[in-house]
């Protein structure tokens, strides 16, 4: 059985439509009495412990920890490119793809007063959470503009830093994504992302599927294609330090795989391991794809010459 290629505008959609329901859907989980400082609180849920967790994991910043759970809630990164971007007082940020906002307003306390952070994302609804956010907030040194970051709608020379977590891996034409980033930036500007990239290519069978794109996965490319398209675009001093994902994130990532594919790809152990068997096209010949071996994370960076 053949998959059939999807165009640019099919995978924006999915992406789109994903993310968009997150932001509709979403809920604050923590309940407005509940305090887990001591061990008699009965509100302190395992789904908040579980929330909490999730921001351990990729969170260096101890900031972090003292956004309101409206922000931290909707944290769908997997890393933390703030901290990576080692921004200073006065600077301009650009964050491509800032969903509900939790690294602009990271970035927005080391920018200062005097600093500038913007978001851009292409989904309504997230940008009207973002902007909620920020009102609760009251970070007067933070914009959200909607927009695809394919087609920035930022100035020419303008930005000092450009940050991203977990989102150029979901642009069908991260060729574009580079240029646009270069175009904004000011000479001797910084691109600082976290990022999913994988160490050969997928199977056409996981990169064929929407919601594999949506879930961070189908969209993920080689690192060396990667670098190769930052350089394509001007970037230098590129450089990627990678992470490779715990069991915990194989599964996670294998239950988005999953759902429009239980006829061509499912989950078997290998000797403690999770790997997966993939239906692999015309030919029907089964491959193992071992995603813990294959798909990581990255902090990556590069800058714009001077």
């Amino acid at each position: 059985m053949t998959t059939k290629s999807k165009t640019p505008s099919d995978i924006r959609g999915a992406v789109r439509e994903r993310y968009g329901k997150i932001a509709e859907n979403f809920q604050v989980r923590m309940q407005a009495s509940c305090d887990c400082s001591t061990t008699q609180s009965s509100c302190c849920a395992p789904e908040i412990e579980s929330q909490l967790d999730t921001i351990t994991r990729f969170y260096e910043d101890p900031d972090a920890f003292e956004l309101p759970t409206e922000v931290t809630e909707l944290s769908l990164g997997c890393g933390d490119p703030v901290t990576l971007a080692s921004l200073k007082e006065g600077q301009t940020v650009l964050d491509l793809g800032a969903g509900g906002g939790i690294d602009c307003f990271l970035a927005a306390k080391k920018v200062g007063p005097t600093g500038k952070v913007i978001g851009v994302d292409m989904t309504p609804a997230m940008i009207e959470r973002a902007r909620s956010n920020q009102i609760k907030l009251e970070a007067r040194n933070v914009e959200f503009r909607l927009g695809e970051i394919e087609n920035l709608p930022v100035a020419d020379d303008t930005v000092d830093v450009i940050i991203s977590n977990c989102v150029i891996n979901l642009s069908p034409d991260k060729h574009q994504v580079f240029r646009e980033a270069y175009r904004v930036l000011r000479q001797g500007g910084k691109l600082a992302v976290s990022d999913i990239v994988t160490d050969g290519s997928l199977p056409d069978v996981i990169k064929n599927s929407l919601s594999a794109w949506a879930g961070c996965v189908a969209g993920a490319i080689d690192v060396k294609e990667y670098i190769a398209a930052m350089q394509d675009a001007g970037f230098i001093d590129v450089d990627v330090n990678a992470s490779y994902w715990d069991q915990e994130m194989i599964n996670e990532a294998i239950e988005q795989i999953a759902p429009d594919l239980k006829s061509q790809i499912k989950a078997v152990d290998r000797n403690g391991q999770a790997v997966l068997v993939v239906n692999n096209g015309a030919d029907h010949a089964l491959a193992e794809f071992d995603p813990q071996k294959a798909i990581f994370s990255a902090k990556i960076t590069a800058r714009k010459p001077k």
